[in-house]
């Protein structure tokens, strides 16, 4: 899959003589395109609120985009995945510059972790926490230190001369 893009699509049923303005669905789905999202929409419309393709429209597909897409933020997911022995539901927390870098992010881990799919993984919530104290897990925890520091044990010294007797110890 590409990398993803967060749509809202609003759909609805068709008029009908007994419901002429029917009930507008909104759904926030990351996919890698228009297709894909509006495929998506209709199937997680069809469980439900039992409206299928054949039956509904969709109103509109919006791209969101980031509002800061420059500034470091903490997501929080919640999915509900199916693996080999059943289905799950889980909340995981990724460290990321926007939502769809998370959810990109959070497929990755999951495929790695667990081999689930894309098409078994159901993003239920993403959320950008903004206190430190709502963060839960502790390699997010790590990262939210003042004066936090990555050491760099593996430089190597610039020599004085052109030529030198002996190489040069990169581990000081």
């Amino acid at each position: 899959m590409g990398r993803f893009v967060e749509f809202q699509v609003l759909g609805r049923k068709l008029p009908t003589e007994i419901d002429p303005s029917p009930k507008l669905f909104r759904m926030r789905i990351f996919a890698p395109n228009d297709v894909v999202a509006k495929s998506r929409f209709w199937y997680f419309l069809r469980q439900l609120h039992k409206v299928k393709k054949a039956n509904g429209e969709i109103v509109a597909v919006n791209v969101i985009s980031e509002k800061k897409p420059l500034k470091v933020k903490n997501f929080g997911i919640w999915i509900r995945y199916d693996s080999r022995s059943g289905t799950h539901n889980m909340y995981k927390e990724y460290r990321e510059l926007s939502r769809t870098a998370a959810v990109e992010s959070l497929y990755q881990d999951m495929s790695a972790r667990h081999r689930a799919r894309f098409r078994s993984i159901h993003i239920l919530r993403v959320v950008e926490i903004e206190k430190k104290e709502d963060v839960r897990r502790p390699y997010i925890k790590q990262l939210l230190e003042p004066g936090l520091k990555f050491p760099l044990p593996h430089r190597r010294q610039v020599s004085r001369g052109v030529f030198a007797g002996n190489r040069p110890s990169t581990w000081a």
